[in-house]
């Protein structure tokens, strides 16, 4: 059994598969999975759990080099265009902006879509995976 880390089998399972450049998509609990993507869903009940806490496993476990993020969030949920822009600048992440309705479209890339309890508006984040060296 492991130790430290995601626990979560399925999550670290796609982690540990992640290719540079492959992306996967964290989102609230109301963000649709596109039909043929691998959907990890750790919702349990409404904000369990937050996507901040789901978020920060993952970032544990692997290095990204870009994020996308819906313009609608700096608006409709200033809290977490905050977190994820001081995340960003702090790993030296670069931010895209894009329509909510083109962040759906490129969740069809992901090769999963993880799923949390998180209940506030665009909480959702597209991660494109680097390398660590």
């Amino acid at each position: 059994m492991k130790k430290i880390g995601c626990l979560n089998s399925e999550l670290s399972y796609v982690i540990s598969k992640l290719g540079h450049f492959d992306t996967l998509t964290v989102g609230d609990c109301g963000l649709p999975v596109p039909q043929g993507v691998q959907r990890i869903d750790l919702a349990v009940t409404y904000g369990v759990p937050s996507f901040e806490q789901v978020f920060s496993v993952i970032d544990q476990e692997a290095k990204f080099q870009k994020a996308f993020i819906a313009q609608e969030s700096i608006e409709q949920n200033p809290e977490f265009y905050q977190f994820i822009t001081a995340w960003a600048h702090k790993e030296g992440v670069t931010i895209e902006i894009v329509p909510h309705d083109e962040l759906k479209a490129r969740s069809h890339q992901s090769v999963a879509v993880v799923r949390t309890g998180e209940c506030k508006p665009y909480c959702n984040v597209i991660l494109e995976s680097n390398v660590s060296f």
